[in-house]
């Protein structure tokens, strides 16, 4: 519990990964990569309960050995590549709260594709969730202005080239850039009401807690050995 609220950490790690097979529980300098998300939750003592939602028993295997509860089975109508965090979530959520006979206010969404991520992260992000009443919280990092958005361009089928925002052609200098910023996965704190009656991970008020740290976002086989030389450095 966090200053009165009931939190709820859901970890999903569905089994059809294309990039890497398994990808959830592919090994990690030595250890499945859920293992790392698992060892973190241990260290969050406002935590009420951390599930893991999958669809796949050789992930609910690892994620047991690791710490983590394992209560219920992923639907197949939501262990596709096309369904997004809400529905899960949602599915999460009520599933816990009939299984318990309790209601959560805050879900923590930890996706094990983040394994630098830090107990500091964590609690920052659903600290401002609390004390600042939003209706959610999502960790980013800052994005190099050379990759900006209005520098993006788009290539079509012909070969013709075009800004992919047509405002992208005024831009001369870089003191013309309103920093941005993307999404690092490393944690997604939502209200209960958000994800419930608003049937949204972000909602109407939303806020960030910005990370300057390196952090890895894995996808692929490159990404996992990017991430161990990371985990070496640290």
């Amino acid at each position: 519990m966090f200053q009165g609220k009931t939190v709820l950490v859901v970890v999903p790690a569905r089994g059809g990964s294309k990039g890497v097979k398994l990808k959830n529980i592919h090994p990690l300098a030595g250890k499945p990569l859920i293992a790392y998300t698992g060892d973190l939750v241990r260290t969050l003592d406002f935590v009420d309960r951390a599930v893991v939602s999958t669809d796949h028993p050789d992930i609910v295997a690892a994620a047991r050995r690791c710490g983590l509860e394992a209560p219920f089975t992923r639907p197949p109508e939501l262990s596709g590549d096309r369904i997004g965090d809400t529905d899960v979530l949602r599915h999460a959520l009520t599933e816990m709260e009939w299984q318990d006979k309790r209601r959560y206010d805050i879900v923590v969404m930890l996706q094990p594709t983040c394994p630098l991520r830090t107990a500091g992260h964590v609690t920052d992000t659903v600290a401002k969730l609390v004390r600042e009443n939003w209706d959610s919280v999502w960790t980013v990092t800052p994005t190099d202005l050379k990759f900006h958005p209005l520098k993006a361009l788009t290539v079509e089928a012909d070969g013709r080239m075009e800004y992919f925002d047509p405002r992208g052609s005024a831009i001369i200098a870089r003191q013309q850039l309103i920093p941005t910023y993307h999404r690092n996965g490393a944690v997604y704190a939502i209200t209960r009401d958000t994800l419930l009656q608003h049937n949204s991970t972000k909602g109407v008020r939303s806020a960030a807690v910005v990370i300057t740290e390196a952090l890895a976002n894995i996808d692929s086989l490159d990404d996992f050995e990017k991430a161990e030389a990371l985990l070496r450095e640290r």
